[in-house]
């Protein structure tokens, strides 16, 4: 299978690179496919002929989306459109990636593919602009693929790297660390998407539409640092603070944890958060596995 990857340089791109199980991948640098050009993403896809288009890239950057709304509609709606209407006109499957971010949070129960979106800010709205834009655009070609709370070896360039790492990297530098305790989400590891994305898109029954992949369970950010300090065995106080969802003037959801109904109807299915992030950091700090 021929695949075109945007977005290589990403820690869900670094990760599905690393996990490829044979396909044939054209992963070129941004200064080659410049996704903000629809001649240049065009001319990739004509040149190469790819049966899927794996599309990571996004500005994901929440803070910034707000001061940056403009920006945030190009990258997340605007090119997501375009690159599914190339895909529809190449005869290729277009596979993106959205948010927890497009729900309100007002519910207790993990949201289901077809749960009522109600973003709070403009990462979410610009992100859910671009779901709808991919499946009026493409709606027979285009898979959505809505995740949550990522992490993976190579980091969010965006974000200073991934939350795991900069959380044990504080407590080198502090005595105590206050961590939000009030949003509720499924953290997941892009090595368990990224080899869940592969079964995926593999399965003979994949329909077009919305998914969701995250890793099993749910916690609040507190209680994901908590976990990781007690694998890594690193003593240090972390007190529970509660924002009201608010990032500045930034609203977040409460709630945004997601329920995999779609792809574990097909076979496909994550790990528990709490057995993944034992398994990064094993991996990663070449701890026992013992931990």
């Amino acid at each position: 299978m021929k695949i075109l990857l945007i977005g290589k340089t990403g820690q869900l791109g670094g990760d599905i690179l690393r996990n490829n199980p044979g396909h044939e991948i054209y992963a070129p640098e941004r200064s080659t496919l410049d996704i903000e050009s629809k001649d240049n993403m065009f001319a990739a896809i004509d040149d190469f002929r790819p049966d899927i288009v794996i599309n990571t890239a996004a500005f994901h950057n929440v803070p910034q989306c707000e001061t940056h709304p403009e920006k945030a509609f190009k990258i997340n709606c605007i090119v997501v459109k375009e690159l599914a209407n190339i895909c529809k006109q190449a005869g290729a499957l277009f596979v993106t990636f959205s948010t927890d971010y497009i729900f309100g949070g007002e519910q207790k129960t993990p949201y289901l593919e077809n749960g009522l979106p109600k973003p709070l800010q403009i990462y979410g709205i610009s992100k859910l602009a671009g779901e709808y834009a991919a499946l009026a655009a493409a709606p027979n070609n285009s898979i959505i693929i809505r995740t949550c709370g990522l992490y993976g070896v190579s980091g969010a360039q965006s974000k200073g790297g991934n939350f795991v790492d900069k959380r044990i990297a504080d407590a080198q530098n502090h005595s105590i660390l206050e961590i939000g305790c009030d949003q509720i989400v499924s953290p997941t590891s892009t090595d368990d998407l990224s080899n869940a994305l592969f079964q995926l898109i593999k399965n003979p029954k994949l329909q077009p539409g919305i998914y969701h992949l995250v890793n099993e369970g749910e916690c609040s950010w507190y209680d994901f640092t908590v976990a990781i300090y007690d694998f890594m065995g690193i003593k240090i106080k972390v007190k529970p603070i509660d924002r009201g969802g608010m990032d500045g003037d930034m609203r977040r959801p409460f709630y945004s944890a997601l329920a995999n109904t779609k792809a574990k109807a097909l076979g496909v299915t994550l790990q528990h958060w709490h057995d993944s992030l034992k398994s990064y950091l094993e991996k990663r700090y070449h701890l026992s596995s013992t931990i």
